[in-house]
């Protein structure tokens, strides 16, 4: 398959989870085991699965992992607009998070309708 570590969504999706460790390390302590927990989990999890689909041989694995991928980053947003609500982080971090999770998923969601359509063809780069 293709090195996750080319893929433009899994760079950004790396630079997402270097920002939530940043941010999530000013939360309150007592969401320790809660929200940052979650939310580190979450989003770690989006370039993870990135990287594990680049491993799949079959077209249907990639796109399985790719899709598990993008739940994960909707899981992350969430999170995200749950510590503004609670205002453990302010808008402004918000709508820069924000933004840069709108910009992965408008990625990811093309990079599994390509995959998607190249599994009649079984190749696929992106």
């Amino acid at each position: 398959m293709q090195n996750y570590q080319e893929l433009k969504v899994w760079q950004k999706s790396h630079a997402l989870v270097l920002e939530i460790y940043k941010m999530t390390d000013l939360l309150p302590k007592n969401e320790t085991f809660g929200l940052i927990s979650q939310m580190r989990r979450s989003s770690v999890s989006v370039a993870a699965n990135l990287a594990e689909g680049c491993g799949k041989k079959g077209m249907l694995d990639v796109a399985n992992f790719f899709q598990i991928s993008l739940g994960s980053l909707h899981e992350t947003e969430y999170y995200l607009l749950l510590s503004r609500d609670l205002h453990y982080i302010t808008n402004e971090v918000f709508e820069s998070r924000d933004l840069e999770i709108k910009e992965i998923k408008a990625m990811l969601i093309s990079l599994i309708k390509t995959v998607r359509s190249s599994q009649r063809r079984k190749t696929w780069t992106h």
